[in-house]
């Protein structure tokens, strides 16, 4: 259990949250673990067995704070959150831009840069540091040709996510290259999920769901609705303007945690188990150093290259949905996505 950047994660098992006057409180076999006034978080993350009443439910929903519920293993289950609010004007640029091809492509092509020169970069630092490889160097360079054609392309979304699954082939195809210790126990063979069949995906796949809950957050809070994506295409249920956004991340922020842990030996193969269905999940203990390590780096600060200020790393998603707003509005003349250096 941990209160990280105003959002409340709660992965002990078997606890019970209600709500106490304006206070949140977390209870394990009529034990209080813990008490948070509603007004100092935005969100609310549990992980498995975990109950909520519905009076809890009821003065997040007044309050503006997400509840959202993840099974043990992380996979996004359900969402509550009260009526929606935010300026409509901008949700209807939102759609104009949407129903506009174009305009559709645009966007969705600077969400594939953004991502593919990120990824990038991740390749680029392993070598800094940890010297070359004939796969890290054949794979940057097919990063850095697709990020060419990316940007001589049309503005067609569908293209573009043709463009982007032929890099994510090049990228996990070298991913065990980024490993420098137990890499026989985190090799991969690729990106699979629905279950994760391997220890790197299952870290993977939960650090993917922590990032796309603050991408959702970050849409809202500026008043964009998150199911309207770009470079995702609408579907029902599925927050693909969410999962746009969290494209610019995954490997800066997401994979770089999951390979630091690996790396730096603070998650092991004893910390996941494999069901009878073959798919592999982590134990308790493991996520709760994998949210301490995620805290640690949204705490983290770093210079913003195109506002030119050192912000906090957990406060890039609402920086980037900010800067989505504005292109909409027409206030910025392009989507400038976020690349790391």
């Amino acid at each position: 259990m941990k209160k990280l950047l105003n959002t409340l994660y709660v992965t002990t098992q078997d606890t019970y949250l209600r709500k106490e006057g304006e206070t949140v409180v977390v209870e394990k076999e009529k034990q209080v673990l813990l008490r948070l006034p509603i007004h100092t978080l935005q969100g609310i993350v549990t992980f498995g067995n975990v109950m909520t009443s519905p009076f809890l439910l009821n003065l997040c929903a007044e309050r503006g704070v997400c509840v959202s519920f993840m099974s043990e293993s992380g996979r996004f289950l359900a969402r509550v959150t009260g009526p929606v609010s935010g300026n409509v004007l901008l949700r209807l640029a939102q759609m104009r831009a949407y129903e506009d091809k174009d305009k559709k492509g645009e966007i969705a092509r600077s969400f594939v840069i953004g991502k593919l020169l990120n990824v990038r970069n991740v390749i680029l630092r392993r070598m800094r540091d940890h010297g070359e490889s004939d796969a890290l160097r054949d794979a940057a360079e097919k990063h850095a040709d697709v990020v060419r054609r990316v940007r001589d392309s049309p503005p067609d979304a569908e293209r573009l996510r043709g463009l982007e699954g032929e890099a994510g082939a090049v990228y996990f195809g070298c991913f065990n290259e980024l490993l420098v210790t137990q890499k026989e126990d985190f090799a991969i063979t690729g990106r699979n999920r629905r279950p994760p069949t391997d220890p790197m995906n299952a870290l993977l796949s939960y650090l993917y769901t922590l990032l796309a809950h603050d991408c959702r957050g970050a849409l809202e809070g500026v008043g964009l609705d998150p199911q309207i994506g770009f470079l995702h295409e609408v579907r029902s249920g599925r927050p693909g303007l969410a999962l746009d956004l969290m494209e610019e991340f995954r490997a800066v922020l997401a994979d770089r945690v999951a390979l630091s842990l690996v790396n730096l030996r603070q998650v092991g193969p004893r910390d996941f188990k494999t069901t009878e269905s073959g798919a592999v999940e982590m134990k308790e203990e493991a996520r709760k150093t994998i949210l301490q390590t995620w805290q640690k780096k949204k705490q983290e600060t770093i210079q913003h290259p195109f506002l030119e200020e050192r912000v906090p790393i957990g406060l890039l998603p609402h920086l980037q949905a900010l800067l989505l707003a504005r292109h909409l509005r027409g206030d910025l003349d392009a989507y400038p996505p976020y690349i790391q250096k």
